[in-house]
């Protein structure tokens, strides 16, 4: 069981890390991307564009509601 248990907390420390918010952003915005391109299928030289403004911004967000706090 103490396996598992630290198989999990690696992998949860890997993902979220240090800031939860910015693990919602990128699972979010890859998921918006996954959507996009199912429903619509632009063409990948428009959407990873796209998604990297999205995901500096969601990025630029988290931050800013990081230093707001303090």
């Amino acid at each position: 069981m103490g396996f598992i248990r630290g198989f999990g907390q690696f992998w949860y420390d890997l993902i979220v890390g240090d800031d939860g918010k910015i693990a919602v952003a990128v699972v979010v915005t890859l998921a918006l991307g996954t959507v996009a391109l199912l429903a619509f299928g632009p063409p990948s030289a428009v959407l990873a564009p796209v998604l990297g403004v999205c995901l500096m911004a969601a990025f630029a967000i988290a931050l800013r509601i990081d230093v707001r706090d303090r």
